[in-house]
């Protein structure tokens, strides 16, 4: 089994965009893409999986996150995003599917919208018809701490009251792969705080009300959505209002979980996914 090694990626604009890649050459390809805040280390297991099940696997930080650079430009846009895919897998000249978690599948949502052939796409906790609170609550937590924090636990105790759900850990050492100790001696989150101001939320809707039209005139894109069953921003009436725009596509429930679905019960996630990439992008 291959193991994942270092990537670099150079988008349109020149940013540089780090990623890992694994699995066996040749193979139909898996690009995973991260929820905004987090970074390719939320798939870790996801990648191991893929890569065992006998696909080809880009884990990519998305710009501005993690190892990714961040953009002088301030070029944060969703089509920036969607420049970024189209740059990583042109580069493989095979079938591809692209697997998006929150940000990352609103992004593939438009990025099939506007003509990417994915051969399929899924959609992890995510839909257009979002639920209010939920989002209010994660850009809530995405804007609370630009002063950073004095140390670790500091770090621990502020994704423990944002997420309770999940037992805050012992060892908090593992969320150094989402901070960066700057001059001041404070640890900072990885993502740049400039996104939250290039684009206006309120203006995606109608772009994305057309994507997902589009989205769901495309039969040959097979799409699954993959719902945390505790998750506070994809809700039993937002899977509903999907499907009826989007009619051929699948759904599960991943109990036990939140939004965090890879994280929380990542054995039911990586079962679901495979299951449905093996049925339509066979190795």
């Amino acid at each position: 089994m291959s193991e994942p090694t270092p990537r670099k990626f150079t988008a349109s604009d020149g940013l540089t965009l780090a990623g890992d890649i694994g699995g066996p050459e040749g193979a139909p390809l898996v690009l995973l893409m991260h929820g905004g805040g987090q970074t390719r280390h939320s798939w870790a297991g996801a990648m191991r999986a893929l890569i065992a099940a006998g696909y080809r696997v880009v884990n990519l930080d998305a710009r501005g996150h993690g190892e990714s650079e961040w953009s002088a430009a301030r070029a944060y846009t969703i089509n920036d995003r969607i420049k970024d895919i189209d740059a990583v897998v042109d580069g493989f000249g095979t079938p591809f599917a692209l697997v998006g978690a929150s940000m990352g599948g609103l992004t593939s949502i438009h990025a099939v919208g506007q003509g990417l052939a994915p051969a399929a796409l899924v959609l992890v906790d995510i839909v257009p018809d979002m639920e209010p609170k939920g989002v209010e609550r994660i850009v809530g937590f995405m804007n609370a701490h630009h002063g950073g924090f004095a140390s670790l636990d500091e770090a621990a105790d502020a994704v423990a009251a944002y997420y309770p759900e999940r037992p805050r850990p012992k060892d908090p050492s593992g969320l150094m792969k989402n901070l960066r100790l700057r001059d001041d001696g404070r640890l900072y989150w990885h993502w740049d705080p400039v996104m939250f101001q290039v684009e206006d939320p309120s203006q995606f809707r109608e772009p994305l009300a057309r994507s997902t039209k589009k989205l769901g005139q495309r039969a040959e894109v097979p799409v699954l959505v993959v719902r945390g069953k505790l998750s506070d921003i994809v809700s039993e009436s937002s899977i509903a209002s999907f499907r009826a725009k989007v009619p051929h596509a699948e759904c599960v429930d991943v109990s036990e979980a939140g939004h965090m679905v890879a994280g929380d019960k990542n054995d039911a996630f990586n079962a679901a996914v495979i299951g449905f990439l093996t049925a339509h992008m066979p190795v």
